[in-house]
């Protein structure tokens, strides 16, 4: 049992990492933009100038403490993981990485990695049993008080937020990033159900 915990919380890091990489090494350099509180970190970025690694932890920290009480302690300690883990990688990569990835005149192809890289590193938090931050349990904690499924609050919210994001992006890069945003979708799917398809493949062998 502790080897499967340290396992989960390597793998949580290891998401968050892809995650923070894939955020600002494709999405920022390419101005992209995302749904959720990252997309709004995003908009602060651009309206203020503050380091998403801090506007995603403002946002987040609050949640995260009121899901505790409604969703368990559990999930709560691992959002922390997620978020803080996110946070400091982010910063870390904003002020040493040496990387510039120019995609900028090839914005489908950027959607299409950055969506891929997104949801591989989501997908693998979600694995584990952890979340991607605060906007995760607002969706659980809106779902568990509406007639709403999860999926269709994350769809409403990251449309709410993208609608915002004109305020500093143009039509073409908001709408690559909702390309970017459905590519993400169904590589969080694939991969959290990757494990659970090759057990039940195995299991008729």
């Amino acid at each position: 049992m502790k080897r499967i915990r340290w396992q989960e919380f390597l793998m949580i890091l290891f998401g968050s990492f892809v995650l923070a990489a894939a955020f600002y090494h494709i999405h920022v350099q390419n101005n992209l933009a995302e749904g959720g509180f990252i997309g709004i970190a995003l908009l602060v970025q651009a309206l203020f100038h503050i380091s998403p690694s801090i506007t995603t932890l403002l946002l987040d920290i609050p949640l995260i403490l009121l899901g505790s009480k409604i969703l368990g302690r559990q999930l709560a300690f691992k959002t922390i993981i997620g978020a803080t883990s996110f946070s400091v990688f982010y910063s870390l990569m904003e002020r040493y990485s040496p990387f510039q990835i120019n995609l900028s005149q090839h914005l489908f192809f950027a959607a299409l990695l950055g969506g891929v890289l997104v949801g591989f590193g989501l997908g693998l938090i979600l694995r584990y049993g952890g979340a991607t931050g605060g906007d995760d349990i607002l969706s659980i904690l809106i779902s568990k008080v509406s007639r709403l499924s999860v999926g269709k609050v994350y769809f409403i919210f990251d449309v709410l937020v993208l609608i915002l994001s004109l305020v500093y992006l143009s039509w073409d890069q908001v709408a690559y990033t909702g390309f970017s945003v459905t590519v993400c979708a169904y590589i969080t799917d694939w991969v959290m159900t990757y494990h659970r398809r090759k057990k039940t493949e195995s299991a008729y062998i």
